[in-house]
């Protein structure tokens, strides 16, 4: 009988020459089991996704009861659908505490969500919506910035190498420096959005100063420009407030969110006012639609997701966590560690130098326990860190040796 490894190899389409291929039977809060026992604690959270830990019990009750009621029904937006209806209710309302002074909100309120399948759909969704409610097409990323892989998203990908085998993308796309006061220039009164994350991710976590993201808000404003905050990474706890912005004392136009809000189930959403939103009901009808975005199953368990976050106090318990991993991991070949809360990038001197380590770590299930890191899509010399929030200062210390004995 063809074992599972073949079938892996055989029939799934493969996106590099050098998978992981870890055979994994099950998972549990920080740790993944292998088919043979092997047993890792995962430091990424599947990529930033199970922030509420793999499997919590919260979130499988939800999806248990929703199961027992209906699955899909109707395309999103033309039934009444319980799960749907509250998950936007508790997302405005996560954004509704951290309003700031009136000229920094911008055009509107975050009182309106329009429910995905993933992140980039998301970002797909807010560009839509920016350049038909400006009437606008020039849309500003930053470089070394990643928003997801579809075509739309992928005009926005601030490398080169990643897009120019799939151009010609998206026309009247243009890239500024991320954290450079002085690019905020080139936000003109063409430009339909920005689209920004709060903190750059696969860049390698880096982290603005607040006056950067107040000065970001005060040019569009200006300008009449979209603030669109790419949150899929940063949001629902991750670094150390519910929403990354709220550390800024800025509100965006238009808040996208995915990966973490799903507790391993599909979803994502942008959110903005009602105002702007309302632009898709006409010119033409059905400006923006999508069969399973908002599927019951997914938001019940993104809010059953969100009520564990909340109630767990998981994003303020995270700053500590945070703080403890940076003073575990203390060794010479380390250069930096950046970022906020549980997303963390760890220097090395190169990719060369970083890979082996990631490989020893996860090695070392055959000796116990190993633990899954990874690197930055557009900082390879930087080992990714950014564990499920429910991790324990144990945990914490458990994985770390692992990683310092990695590195030794």
């Amino acid at each position: 009988m063809t074992n599972r490894h073949e079938l892996f190899y055989n029939y799934l389409a493969q996106t590099s020459d050098f998978p992981l291929a870890l055979d994994i039977d099950r998972a549990e809060g920080i740790y993944l089991y292998g088919a043979n026992g092997e047993k890792y604690v995962d430091m990424i959270s599947g990529i930033g996704v199970s922030n509420a830990g793999h499997r919590h019990p919260h979130v499988l009750k939800a999806i248990h009861q929703q199961l027992d009621k209906y699955m899909h029904l109707m395309v999103y937006g033309e039934y009444i659908e319980t799960p749907q209806v509250k998950l936007a209710e508790a997302l405005v309302k996560s954004c509704e505490t951290y309003k700031v002074s009136e000229n920094l909100i911008g055009l509107g309120e975050l009182d309106n969500v329009y429910f995905t399948n993933s992140g980039a759909e998301a970002v797909e969704g807010a560009m839509k919506l920016a350049k038909r409610f400006t009437g606008r097409s020039e849309i500003i990323s930053c470089f070394n910035a990643y928003h997801g892989s579809t075509q739309g998203a992928l005009s926005l990908a601030g490398a080169e190498f990643f897009k120019r085998n799939f151009r010609p993308l998206l026309p009247d796309v243009r890239h500024i420096r991320f954290g450079v006061l002085e690019d905020l220039s080139l936000i003109t009164t063409r430009t339909a959005a920005i689209i920004i994350e709060v903190i750059s991710g696969e860049a390698g976590v880096r982290v603005p100063d607040v006056a950067y993201h107040q000065a970001l808000r005060a040019r569009c404003t200006e300008t009449g420009t979209l603030l669109v905050y790419d949150e899929i990474q940063t949001g629902f706890g991750r670094t150390g407030t519910f929403w990354a912005f709220e550390q800024f004392g800025v509100v965006p136009d238009i808040l996208l969110c995915a990966k973490g809000m799903g507790g391993g189930m599909p979803i994502g959403a942008f959110i903005s006012s009602k105002s702007i939103m309302a632009v898709f009901k006409n010119n033409p009808i059905l400006g923006h639609i999508t069969t399973f975005g908002g599927h019951p199953v997914s938001c019940a368990s993104s809010l059953a997701t969100l009520e564990v976050i909340q109630s767990e106090g998981l994003a303020e318990s995270a700053v500590a966590k945070g703080q403890l991993i940076r003073e575990l991991l203390q060794h010479p070949s380390i250069k930096e560690i950046r970022g906020k809360g549980l997303l963390l990038a760890v220097e090395f001197e190169s990719f060369e130098v970083l890979k082996p380590i990631i490989d020893r770590a996860i090695l070392r299930a055959k000796q116990g326990t190993g633990v899954i890191t990874d690197w930055f899509l557009f900082c390879d010399n930087s080992m990714r860190i950014a564990p499920p929030l429910v991790i324990t200062d144990d945990q914490i210390r458990e994985a770390c040796n692992i990683i310092l004995e990695a590195i030794d």
